[in-house]
C-alpha cells in the first residue's frame, strides 16, 4: 500500500479504532509503563513529538502524569488525528497539544524537542533508504541527545520462530473485534504491505538516521520497541 491507500485506511477506522483494539491494550499498557521509566529525566517542561500519533494514547498517557509536558502530535489520517484531539479535550491536556495534519517532513525543524514516540509507524515504509530518511527527519527536530521510543512489528520472517509467533499473534488478534476475513487480509499484509525485518536490521536503521544505541527494551509477540538517543 502506499502512503494514500494507509492513510484512507486509517480514516476508515479511527471512530471505532479505540474500542476495537481494548482486548489487546494490556501490551500498550505495558510499553506506556516501560515508557515512564525511559524518559523519567526529562525535564518538567520538556517538549515531546509524537509522531504517528493515531489516537493519541501515548499523549494521554504522559499527559496524565507530567502536567508540564507539552506534545506535538503528528498524524497523516485526518480522521485519527480528531479522535485524538477529542481525547485531548476529555482529558483536559488539549491547551498542551499541538495537532499537525501530515508526514514528520512537513513538520517545521526548527522546534527542537526533548523526546520523541513513534509507535507502530516505521514498519508501513518497505523501502530501507526511506525508512532510515524518516527516522533521520525524526532525528532533526529533536535536541542534541533527544531520546526515541520507538516499536515496530520485527521479526524473521524466513525463521521458523515467525511461524511460531505469527500463529501465537493471530490467536491474539482474533480475541478484539477483528473478523476472520480481516485477519487474512492482515496475514497478507505482513507479508506484503508491511515491513517485518528482523529486529537486528530495524535497530541498525534506527542508528543509520542519526540515533546512537538503539535499546530493544521491550517485546510483546510481534511488536518490538527500542530506546535511543539522537547522536
Amino acid at each position: 500500500m502506499d502512503q494514500d491507500q494507509i492513510k484512507a485506511l486509517f480514516d476508515q477506522q479511527a471512530e471505532g479504532y479505540d474500542t476495537q483494539w481494548v482486548k489487546t491494550a494490556p501490551i500498550r499498557e505495558c510499553l506506556h509503563f516501560l515508557l515512564d521509566s525511559l524518559f523519567t529525566d526529562l525535564p518538567d517542561d520538556a517538549r515531546i513529538l509524537c509522531v504517528g500519533a493515531g489516537t493519541g494514547a501515548e499523549i494521554a498517557h504522559l499527559a496524565s502524569r507530567h502536567p508540564g509536558w507539552y506534545f506535538v502530535a503528528v498524524e497523516p489520517s485526518g480522521a485519527m488525528l480528531e479522535e485524538c484531539r477529542h481525547k485531548a479535550e476529555r482529558g483536559g491536556f488539549a491547551d498542551r497539544c499541538t495537532f499537525h495534519e501530515g508526514y514528520v517532513e512537513s513538520l517545521p525543524a526548527d522546534q527542537r524537542h526533548h523526546a520523541a514516540t513513534c509507535f507502530l509507524v516505521s514498519q508501513f515504509i518497505l523501502d530501507e533508504a526511506e525508512r532510515i530518511r524518516f527516522f533521520a527527519e525524526i532525528a532533526r527536530r529533536l535536541q542534541p541527545g533527544g531520546l526515541l521510543a520507538s516499536s515496530d512489528l520485527a521479526s524473521d520472517v524466513a525463521s521458523p520462530e515467525y511461524a511460531v509467533l505469527l500463529r501465537a499473534w493471530m490467536s491474539m488478534m482474533s480475541t478484539a473485534a477483528v473478523s476472520p476475513e480481516m485477519l487474512e487480509r492482515m496475514r497478507h499484509a505482513y507479508a506484503n504491505d508491511v515491513g517485518v525485518l528482523p529486529p537486528e536490521k530495524i535497530a541498525a536503521l534506527i542508528a543509520a538516521g542519526g540515533f546512537s544505541l538503539p535499546v530493544r527494551f521491550f517485546q510483546a509477540g510481534l511488536i518490538h520497541a527500542w530506546c535511543s538517543r539522537r547522536d
